[in-house]
């Protein structure tokens, strides 16, 4: 028979065993750092990662359920796939062209990085202090205290899942209509007389990568781990191979003058004065760098999550935006008549980043084979993308009703014999998918639906910071990443971001405004917000009391 001794002191925890029952040698002894505030791990003499993570789990109140195998690359590779600025700008290149051209999308891009990493770092320094998969909702829970943070929580987790899974359907559904201008293509384009599927053919093809992914994420974390890291792989080599290819390629190519100083104004939306028109251009960066809450969600996944989960959000928004603005300029200097690029009748029915692959190809070689082939690159890279956008989705679904916060919660919350919550998965794909049916009815709806996928998000990014530069300025507790002194200075300008992207994303894009032409942003955001205070009020203030323990440890 075996003895296990363990003597608890204030400094240290040490472990005997021993055949006999006579104290022996410690086998293992367990560090304990001066507790302060919320963050006070355990760390065996050796600095074990793991065991540190699973003790930090414990003081947050959850026992390990989830495969914690992630490094801290695999959950850099997550999130740097999710925001793929392969994904972000190629499909929304036209809007860029449109509002502002070279001038908005060359010079908005850096700015809007800059924010958005500001908004990251805020983020990261809480995401230390809580490393759990609720992210946003726990974190509001906690530093709201015990008398707002019910409702801090039911409100920024709301906007976070409903946020999520307007990406997915975002994402998938513009990879389908890529895939629909491919096959327009490779049928000879709309000049010649090339085949063009239908809303029905699109959506058919949205539920079937909607199927891929769902059935993906219900492999083991470690298959996923490896597809995370294919896809950053992918992302990166793909963004280089592309701006300097297609540049190189094309025999006609813009000047420097055109690509730095050029400002488009003929929008064809009414829209005339130049400081409007850039506002509504740098929609295209800020839809781009978003979705970097998904290293949060997986830090209950990653090894040394305190520490990695921070390293997450800010690696993948910088990479991002070097590698993004490589892009911009290398496809920019092809693009050399806006005007065919955006028009409806070219070959790729208006599409201009398709377009502008397909004819720098043809007019060089007779033929756009080469330009299909780079949009296929796009494709894989937008493929990955919503492949991660589900892992984010289900993650943050598990944890949400995990809490009781959701219907039925106790299915979502279940994981299977490999440690996934697979319930979760194929909740997160369902659910975007019938987010996508609303474009069947009318696009303008189905917009509406996706326009969540910034404003929403963003709101959702924003309520736990600004809870931390307020009711918890005093109170917070920093784990080992921290701002230190600028805490308080990066929350605040975070906030003012949000709420100025807030306002500027919901005003008009054309003019003059009828039902068509609507920016129902305001609308799709102001229907999230009452429906979730109004379930509040009516039933979740009864019986929602935030975070639940669900270890006795």
């Amino acid at each position: 028979m075996k003895f296990i001794i363990i003597i608890i002191t204030p400094k240290k925890i040490q472990v005997f065993e021993s055949e006999t029952d006579q104290k022996a040698t410690p086998t293992r002894t367990y560090n304990m750092e001066e507790e302060q505030g919320p963050y006070h791990p355990l760390r065996d003499q050796d600095g074990d990662a793991i065991s540190a993570d699973d003790t930090r789990l414990k003081q947050l109140g959850y026992k390990q359920e989830l495969s914690r195998n992630l490094s801290a690359i695999a959950n850099f590779s997550m999130t740097f796939s999710i925001i793929s600025v392969l994904t972000g700008l190629s499909t929304t290149y036209s809007m860029g062209l449109t509002y502002g051209g070279p001038v908005t999308m060359v010079y908005g891009w850096p700015i809007v990085g800059l924010f958005t990493l500001l908004v990251g770092l805020s983020m990261a320094e809480i995401c230390s202090a809580y490393p759990t998969s609720g992210g946003l909702y726990f974190w509001s829970a906690k530093l709201s205290g015990k008398r707002w943070g019910p409702l801090a929580a039911w409100l920024t987790g709301w906007f976070n899942i409903v946020g999520q899974w307007a990406v997915t359907t975002s994402v998938d559904f513009s990879l389908a209509q890529l895939i629909n201008v491919i096959i327009l293509l490779s049928s000879g384009g709309r000049n010649g007389d090339g085949a063009s599927g239908d809303k029905y053919v699109v959506i058919g093809i949205h539920g079937g990568i909607l199927f891929l992914h769902a059935l993906i994420n219900s492999l083991p974390i470690s298959y996923l781990s490896l597809f995370g890291q294919l896809a950053a792989a992918w992302n990166i080599v793909g963004v280089f191979v592309l701006m300097i290819l297609i540049p190189c390629v094309a025999t006609e190519r813009a000047s420097a003058k055109f690509v730095f100083t050029h400002f488009n104004t003929d929008n064809g939306e009414g829209v005339n004065n130049k400081v409007y028109i850039f506002v509504l251009g740098l929609l295209m960066s800020q839809y781009t760098i978003t979705g970097y809450d998904a290293s949060a969600h997986m830090t209950e996944e990653t090894k040394n999550a305190d520490t990695n989960g921070p390293k997450g959000i800010i690696s993948s928004i910088v990479i991002s935006i070097i590698v993004g603005w490589g892009y911009i300029l290398g496809i920019t200097f092809a693009a050399t008549n806006i005007p065919y690029l955006l028009d409806e009748t070219n070959d790729a029915g208006g599409y201009a980043i398709a377009e502008i692959f397909y004819l720098a190809f043809k007019s060089r070689y007779g033929s756009g084979v080469g330009g299909i082939i780079c949009l296929g690159v796009v494709g894989v890279a937008i493929f990955f993308c919503g492949m991660s956008s589900v892992t984010s989705n289900s993650r943050m679904a598990y944890a949400f009703s995990r809490d009781g916060a959701m219907p039925f919660s106790s299915f979502w919350h279940k994981v299977n014999k490999h440690e996934v919550p697979v319930n979760a998965v194929w909740l997160s794909a369902f659910v975007s998918f019938c987010m996508a049916l609303t474009s069947l009815g009318s696009l303008v709806a189905f917009n509406a639906m996706v326009s969540i996928a910034t404003i929403g998000l963003y709101i959702a990014y924003a309520l736990p910071i600004f809870l931390r530069v307020t009711l918890a300025r005093k109170s917070f507790v920093a784990g080992p990443f921290n701002l230190g002194r600028y805490g308080l200075l990066v929350g605040w300008i975070s906030v003012l971001w949000v709420a100025t992207i807030s306002v500027l994303f919901s005003l008009p894009v054309a003019y003059p405004v009828t039902i068509e032409t609507l920016n129902y942003t305001p609308v799709a955001v102001g229907g999230l917000l009452l429906i979730t205070v109004l379930a509040w009020i009516l039933r979740a203030r009864h019986w929602f009391n935030g975070p639940i323990t669900n270890t006795n440890e």
